[in-house]
């Protein structure tokens, strides 16, 4: 079992840590002022998030808050 609790742990780990450097790329593409790079980086990320909330990593309701949020944002700049 603490085998198994430290590859899930990892795993986990690496999962959450690539969900949220793609929140800070849609951050910085939304302080930047590029729609474009933002709406990829928003894909990206939204991508990234569900899959990580779906192995259990984030809570689905979290993941979806965080892009309804982020969309709202973004889908808000002009231009």
């Amino acid at each position: 079992m603490i085998r198994k609790i430290k590859r899930r742990t990892e795993r986990n780990r690496r999962l959450r840590g690539r969900a949220r450097s793609f929140l800070v790329r849609v951050e910085t593409a939304i302080k930047e002022g590029s729609k474009e790079t933002a709406l990829e980086a928003l894909r990206v990320a939204e991508s990234n998030l569900m899959r990580a909330a779906a192995r259990g990593v984030f809570h689905r309701n979290m993941a979806a808050r965080k892009i309804s949020r982020m969309s709202k944002r973004v889908h808000a700049m002009g231009g």
